[in-house]
């Protein structure tokens, strides 16, 4: 047991330690008991308060650390400011302040580390004032501040963040200062967060610039107009995929996905109740690639292309609320199919698969009102993997991508009724596959490389010239995407995120926006429903996954 004597004098500097003899009350020499500063252990063995680190230079109660290796555990305990100056170490690690719950006011200036890590001031319930700047920090985990009720100064000013994760200042309801200049935010999609809350916060903050995108580089953060978030989250599908199509049957709207390892087509349709996507039906194949929907007078056919067994043309049967196989596509022709394209010419419905075989052919099939033919085949021993179909001068035309040969330009002859080759698009060899767009009446096309560059290429009345081009690092798909006045180009990637690219009218050209997060992405397609943008992704190595576009208004 320990006694604690009571009116003893105010403790003064220079009078040494409690637990020393000092001349006190009425003359008599008393000995004082602190348990928080100087205790003796019931064997009798006495335990010396905190000193000052080794680095650090204390007075009665700041402390200044400079040149640590390391956040230091034990501090004197009236210490209630405390400063880090030019330390080594690399990361504020979780619990780093659990030994100094007295402290008040907390600095780091120009130090190395470049991460804060989750709850790093984890047991500061006095802390008021924290001050991280001009250090290289990089990354904040989204529970770096938990438990930081009373703060109510915060300065990262001057450090390497390019965004703050989603409510990092949840729970710090004490704010009424924030300070974050001085680095390098993005202004995209993963900090629409930030203005949201600079709405509704109490706290004050200086003006802040975007660095990047391109399109809002230099302007003021606290200005953004409500259209600058335009936004795609995700969701996500329990399947792998190849392709997708989105089309409307009746009144309804659908999406389709191959699935080459199940070996079906998937068809999903919109709830409008439940406001989500819910399975429609399904097509049993064997090792599909693309499932195709045409919708022709009224009737839905969907052509399943296939590696092994051929591929087939089925019926929607509307009164036995299933697909009837009405057709098998000649299996001399179609060895290897890789894409399908539909189309109409003159009133006149057509398709054309695009044979990646050596031994086959890519063909183009006509509706004759009872089944489809062969119509024409445009060239054999070419390997195409990819047909697109665009008007170029108001001109039906289909562009070719092939593995042998750089892309080839067919054009309508409208008195043979046939395709004739026009040209090729100089100097791109190795091209994937070519997709179009149009921007202000211009036609463009995204041509895509696996490894090398995809490029934008604009129709000058004569030919393709060069517009931009974009590093492709394991690129099996360039898709340009429309909503509204937004116009996009995702360039997918086998081996690192997929980049969202917003075309900059201005500057004529696509400029960075958005990274998606998906395994082998092979296709894209975009369906509008119910006042909502869905972007479908295909993933042949991973979850398939629905992105929502969202634009947020900050004005209400």
């Amino acid at each position: 047991m320990c006694t604690v004597l009571v009116g003893f004098s105010t403790w003064k500097e220079g009078m040494g330690y409690p637990g020393r003899a000092v001349s006190g009350w009425k003359g008599w020499t008393l000995l004082v008991w602190v348990a928080a500063a100087s205790l003796v252990l019931a064997d009798g063995r006495r335990v010396r308060p905190p000193r000052c680190p080794v680095g650090c230079t204390c007075t009665k109660d700041n402390a200044l650390c400079e040149n640590v290796r390391s956040v230091p555990h034990t501090f004197p305990s009236d210490v209630v400011s405390l400063s880090f100056v030019k330390s080594g170490f690399n990361e504020i690690v979780g619990g780093s302040f659990v030994h100094t719950p007295a402290l008040q006011l907390l600095l780091f200036t120009a130090n190395s580390f470049d991460l804060i890590d989750e709850d790093a001031f984890l047991g500061l319930p006095h802390l008021e004032y924290l001050f991280i700047e001009n250090n290289k920090i990089a990354s904040i985990s989204p529970y770096a501040f938990r438990g930081l009720k009373a703060l109510i100064h915060l300065s990262l000013a001057y450090n390497n963040l390019e965004t703050l994760p989603k409510d990092v200042f949840k729970g710090m309801d004490a704010l009424t200062k924030v300070d974050l200049r001085g680095n390098n935010l993005i202004c995209d999609c993963k900090l629409k967060w930030l203005v949201e809350w600079m709405h509704y916060t109490n706290a004050t903050l200086d003006q802040i610039y975007c660095s990047g995108p391109p399109i809002y580089q230099g302007k003021k953060i606290n200005d953004l107009l409500p259209h600058s978030f335009d936004c795609i989250t995700a969701g996500s599908l329990k399947f792998e995929s190849i392709s997708v199509g989105a089309f409307t049957f009746g009144e309804d709207q659908y999406v389709v996905f191959a699935q080459p390892f199940a070996g079906t087509c998937s068809f999903l349709e919109w709830d409008h109740v439940e406001m989500t996507f819910r399975t429609y039906d399904t097509i049993e194949s064997t090792s599909t690639v693309v499932c195709k929907p045409m919708v022709i007078d009224n009737h839905l056919f969907v052509i399943v292309a296939q590696l092994f067994g051929g591929s087939h043309i089925y019926k929607r049967d509307p009164s036995a609320h299933k697909f009837i196989k009405i057709q098998d596509i000649d299996i001399l022709k179609i060895r290897k199919p890789n894409d399908i394209e539909t189309f109409m010419i003159d009133g006149e419905s057509f398709f054309v698969i695009a044979d990646s075989s050596k031994a086959g052919s890519t063909t183009v099939y006509k509706w004759n009102g009872n089944g489809f033919y062969s119509h024409q085949s445009l060239h054999p021993w070419f390997r195409d993997t990819d047909v697109e179909y665009l008007e170029i001068s108001n001109k039906p035309h289909l562009i070719l991508s092939s593995s042998s040969q750089r892309p080839v330009v067919y054009q309508w002859n409208r008195n043979q009724k046939q395709f004739d080759r026009r040209t090729d698009i100089p100097e791109m060899e190795d091209v994937f596959s070519v997709k179009h767009f149009r921007v202000k009446g211009e036609l463009f096309i995204c041509l895509t490389r696996f490894i090398g560059d995809s490029k934008v290429m604009r129709w000058d009345g004569a030919m393709f010239k060069e517009v931009q081009t974009f590093p492709s690092r394991g690129s099996m798909v360039f898709q340009p995407v429309s909503i509204g006045n937004w116009q996009y180009a995702i360039l997918g990637s086998d081996y690192s995120l997929t980049q969202v690219y917003q075309w900059d009218t201005e500057r004529g050209q696509f400029v960075p926006s958005q990274e998606l997060n998906i395994q082998a992405p092979r296709a894209f397609s975009m369906v509008s429903i119910d006042d909502r943008v869905f972007l479908l992704a295909s993933s042949f190595k991973g979850k398939t996954q629905i992105y929502e576009h969202l634009m947020i208004d900050l004005s209400t």
